[in-house]
């Protein structure tokens, strides 16, 4: 392990080293007052006010491990024997050492793909931001890439689908995002050079094993490497695994560890990955760069891709107007970035915006979901938005396309009832603040990422709080059958004094206010009516 680690120190400072001489002869960082230090990112940042108000993202996770319509990290299970993800790869496209994932990134068509008409019923369902896909762990570039050649414009649709994207967003009057996986690529990807443990075709290596730049003259992808797309053999599997067990421990212990640090035995990755970060950003300007990192990948090399998209900002608005995301960072990183939580809940109000990223389904479309109905609700997201709103953050919302780029009937059900709770209830959300207390209820949520399963249903008594333009919120996340009561809006503690309480889409609500709480006569519940909203005037209401 000693050695090991040392030959990482030397291959990040040689990455390091090697980064800023590519992004040197490419034109260069951007000039500016945020040095790539902890320090000078936490100094110079302030949380953009368009963020603050946004509240609500769509998010396009979209690109070729959509095609296969069997959800999550297809690129790497369809080469782990013994995985469902396998078997369909054998029924559908044949053995991986012949045809792996390259064969499956040409057939991404986008044949269906109307993106204005997409961005038209992610606006309409309540969005102020756009995110788009620029490249996963499968290490597609899903954009005009000058810096790797496995990209969208090749392979694939043959289209810019970020630069389409941004274009359609910005018509729209939403800010828009970019996403980037790209920095796990390389352990991420390591079973396409294994092999079958069990069966006819035991020992014989994938695809990746095998395939060189030579082999590909006459063929569709003429002119390109895949080593470039599989990134090399950074930690492959050795020979003698003689059982699908033994093979799964083996990835699980090695290349399935989330690493942030790059190959040992190869800096130059880290250097292409910073190239491509900052021509990414220097093509697009996007508004928002969701890493999906934990803290900065690479360590320093992070932090250069960082700071050069801080003074870019600075160039193009002469302010650093721009948020960029990371997960898992220490108290004082979240002062100079905006932190993600993935798929997880805070228990608590935050002091900083922060963002949480979820999916109503897979992260790429399973077909499945849309068999047995297992989407969230429309109501079970906007029970997550005004929960997560209520604590200073954000919701990042994935709707999932399969390959050919449309949304299924079921996902347009959900926008639809998005859409008729914003439209009503908006100005409980967009342009919000917390108040001094998030909410009260008896449904308790762990704080951490990766934890929405385990979550139990949200309840009636179950309420959040926001304010806005001087009035007081309290959005019920479940609709009460009988008398609503909220305690912490007692008579004795609360400070202030209820004066006029509204159903928001509805009318006066008649009340009560004693020392045990404040009492509410809602309506019952109407068809279809998910998390209603009271608006609450009076004096000192928000204080």
């Amino acid at each position: 392990m000693a050695t090991l680690g040392r030959r990482s120190f030397l291959a990040g400072a040689a990455g390091l080293a090697m980064a800023r001489r590519a992004v040197a002869m490419n034109g260069g960082k951007a000039k500016g007052p945020v040095e790539p230090s902890w320090p000078s990112l936490v100094a110079n940042y302030r949380y953009p006010d368009w963020f603050r108000d946004a509240k609500l993202g769509l998010w396009a996770h979209w690109g070729p491990q959509s095609v296969p319509e069997q959800g999550d990290w297809y690129g790497r299970f369809l080469y782990m024997q013994g995985h469902p993800d396998y078997d369909h790869h054998l029924r559908a496209y044949g053995h991986p050492s012949r045809s792996g994932m390259m064969e499956v990134q040409n057939r991404w068509t986008a044949e269906r793909w109307d993106p204005d008409a997409l961005i038209a019923r992610y606006k309409k369902a309540g969005a102020k931001y756009f995110v788009s896909l620029a490249c996963h762990h499968d290490n597609l570039d899903c954009y005009d890439s000058r810096h790797h050649a496995w990209n969208s414009l090749r392979v694939g649709p043959k289209r810019d689908v970020v630069g389409i994207w941004a274009k359609a967003a910005r018509r729209a009057g939403l800010r828009f995002g970019v996403s980037n996986h790209a920095a796990h690529a390389w352990h991420w990807y390591q079973p396409a050079y294994g092999y079958d443990p069990e069966g006819a075709l035991k020992g014989v290596r994938y695809d990746a094993w095998r395939l060189t730049r030579a082999e590909g003259r006459g063929t569709w992808w003429d002119g390109l490497d895949p080593q470039d797309l599989y990134t090399g053999r950074h930690m492959v599997v050795p020979d003698g695994i003689d059982s699908i067990d033994a093979m799964q421990r083996w990835h699980d212990a090695n290349d399935g560890q989330w690493m942030e640090r790059g190959p040992p035995d190869d800096p130059s990755y880290v250097a292409k990955w910073l190239l491509r970060q900052t021509d990414l950003i220097d093509k697009y300007r996007p508004d928002l760069c969701y890493f999906d990192d934990y803290e900065l990948p690479f360590g320093a090399v992070g932090l250069e891709a960082v700071a050069d998209y801080y003074n870019r900002s600075i160039a193009w608005h002469g302010k650093i107007d721009v948020v960029l995301t990371a997960k898992n960072l220490k108290p004082h990183q979240r002062f100079g970035l905006v932190q993600d939580v993935e798929r997880g809940f805070t228990d608590h109000l935050w002091e900083e915006p922060w963002q949480t990223d979820t999916c109503i389904g897979d992260w790429f479309y399973n077909k499945a979901r849309l068999r047995d109905r297992s989407y969230k609700s429309a109501e079970q997201v906007i029970q997550r938005l005004a929960d997560v709103v209520s604590k200073n953050g954000n919701l990042l919302l994935s709707i999932p396309q399969p390959g050919d780029g449309s949304i299924d009937s079921e996902e347009e059900k959900i926008l639809d009832g998005m859409a008729r709770w914003t439209a009503t209830n908006g100005e409980a959300i967009f342009g919000s603040r917390p108040w001094r207390l998030y909410g009260e209820g008896p449904t308790a949520l762990q704080a951490g990422m990766q934890n929405e399963a385990a979550a139990r249903p949200f309840t009636a008594e179950d309420v959040r709080f926001t304010t806005n333009r001087g009035n007081l919120y309290a959005l019920f996340l479940a609709w009460p059958e009988r008398e609503a009561s909220v305690r912490s809006l007692a008579g004795g503690p609360w400070p202030g004094r209820a004066q006029r309480i509204t159903l928001v889409g509805g009318g006066p609500v008649a009340h009560r206010q004693d020392d045990s709480g404040l009492h509410l006569a809602l309506p019952a519940r109407p068809a279809g009516g998910i998390v209603p909203v009271v608006r609450i005037e009076g004096e000192g209401v928000t204080s």
